[in-house]
């Protein structure tokens, strides 16, 4: 058995901790608050807006101000669990959630908003890869753990549209104010909970000094790549700052990658991204977000102004999509985890996602919700939580303990990029069809009802193009994984993996089986 095996079955972290599964309910509170405060506030916005005297140039910041710190100090949180202990990490970063959710709630104008707003993220930054690595340390038995990432999955996947409900409840029958006091009592339970319950395994923690370079370059570089992103968006792909953004981006992260490869104590080991299956994941994980993030903003739009449904319906209607995500995660991937290879429930994974995608590119003014709607939300839910499963397991499987924090982070990063890309490409997509469907049809509409009837189906018809590209990008995504993620299924053997990740690969699934 390799060192790192030993290290990650020893008998710390074999021992089976009676607390585990309690943990696992705190760990998956927490992650929930986080995932579901990325659409919650979207369905609070235009009555924040409103109240707070914020300018239709400057509200995109209320959104703007979470992804930058978020996406930017994740690298530098999970190395910040790795180097406190993850335990630690997880009580301060939802202590400070909690605070600066508090801030947000009670904020009386735009600048107090957009810093709770950053705030947030910078806690989110530090309790995401924190919550993550808890899972990957505390479960090592193959069963167990294909259980502990299925319900991890599952939120991960449907927390965003449950989001859209709780927003919508929030914001109609209390007051926006709500979205962000909400997360109060999930943070307080979440944080009691993890400091009574959790037992962190010994020897897991990663003591060497930081890496500063690689801190600030990493953390400029994606603050940089996600901005570029989201003022692509607004202002154009050709816009001199977006471009000035993505220039500025490459050539900080390329510096990173070089300073890693350098440094005797790096921020990012290679090693954790170098490993062909965790790159494979990160990759067709990224480019599954893209996707993901830009049909949920259409969807809301399509049935919000298109359908005319209010705030809380359109949540409900994204029910079928939480249903299919849990099924897919919870019934499929954790009862198929163990007896088939990764690649071969994320690949047929992402394919289903897409064909639910495809039925979508189908869209027009009238299209009926049971008969349209309701069948692909069903296929995108099961497709993606039977995916996202194994994904998330995987991500964090054979790395040495001191590495699971940053390589938890880089789970975490490759959607919050894909998220911000997903965003900025599919709406600039959109926005040029509608653009063109306008310009070649306006012309033949003479009467007001007309223009309004033209302008619905410019939008349909922006979204049935974005919805294209989506469709390809879970293809790609589906092709990524079955491609590079060769590893064997946990309790049997690997393919062809090599040097030392390739041996904890093999080693800590059958030891712990």
């Amino acid at each position: 058995m390799s060192e790192t095996a030993s290290k990650t079955l020893g008998t710390p972290a074999r021992e089976p901790d009676a607390g585990r599964w309690k943990a696992l309910v705190f760990i998956a509170l927490a992650q929930l608050m986080v995932v579901l405060d990325a659409t919650i506030v979207n369905i609070a916005l235009p009555s924040a807006q409103q109240d707070l005297g914020i300018s239709d140039g400057n509200r995109q910041w209320v959104v703007t101000a979470y992804a930058l710190a978020f996406g930017g100090l994740l690298l530098f949180g999970g190395r910040i669990a790795d180097l406190w202990g993850r335990k630690k990490a997880f009580v301060v970063g939802l202590g400070g959630f909690a605070a600066a959710s508090a801030l947000g709630g009670a904020a009386t104008n735009e600048a107090m908003m957009f810093g709770a707003r950053a705030l947030q993220g910078v806690f989110g930054a530090l309790l995401a890869p924190a919550a993550l690595s808890l899972l990957a340390v505390m479960f090592t038995d193959a069963k167990e753990r294909a259980k502990a990432f299925g319900i991890y999955g599952a939120i991960a996947g449907g927390g965003g549209a449950v989001g859209l409900i709780l927003g919508g409840f929030l914001t109609e029958y209390l007051d926006w104010r709500w979205t962000f006091f909400v997360n109060i009592p999930f943070a307080i339970v979440a944080a009691a909970g993890a400091y009574f319950v959790i037992r962190e395994p010994e020897g897991g923690r990663n003591r060497s000094p930081l890496d500063i370079p690689g801190v600030l370059l990493s953390t400029f570089g994606l603050v940089a790549l996600v901005y570029g992103f989201t003022r692509a968006e607004s202002d154009g792909w050709s816009d001199s700052v977006t471009v000035g953004m993505f220039v500025a981006s490459a050539v900080l992260l390329a510096a990173f990658v070089f300073v890693e490869s350098k440094v005797k104590a790096p921020l990012l080991p290679l090693r954790v991204i170098t490993e062909r299956n965790r790159g494979g994941i990160y990759l067709s994980l990224g480019l599954a977000i893209i996707a993901m993030f830009g049909l949920f903003l259409f969807l809301t739009y399509y049935l919000q102004i298109v359908k005319g449904y209010s705030p809380v319906k359109t949540g409900f209607a994204f029910l079928p999509m939480i249903a299919g995500m849990i099924t897919g995660s919870t019934q499929i991937g954790t009862r198929l985890m163990t007896r088939v290879a990764p690649r071969l429930l994320m690949g047929p994974g992402f394919l289903v996602a897409a064909l639910g995608m495809l039925l979508l590119t189908q869209l027009e003014i009238g299209s009926s919700y049971a008969a349209l709607l309701l069948p692909a939300m069903l296929l995108l839910g099961l497709g993606m939580g039977t995916a996202f499963m194994p994904a998330m397991s995987l991500a964090t499987q054979g790395v040495e303990p001191r590495d699971s924090g940053v390589a938890s982070a880089m789970v975490n990063t490759s959607q919050q990029v894909g998220g911000a890309i997903g965003t900025a490409l599919l709406n600039t997509i959109a926005a040029s069809a509608t653009t063109a469907y306008v310009a070649d049809h306006i012309a033949g509409a003479t009467s007001r009802s007309q223009q309004q009837l033209v302008q619905l189906e410019a939008m349909v018809e922006g979204y049935t193009s974005a919805i294209w590209f989506a469709v390809g990008i879970l293809v790609v995504a589906a092709a990524i994984a079955l491609t590079f993620v060769n590893a064997g299924r946990p309790g049997g053997t690997t393919t062809a993996s090599s040097g030392e990740d390739a041996a904890d690969e093999v080693q800590i699934p059958v030891v712990a089986h």
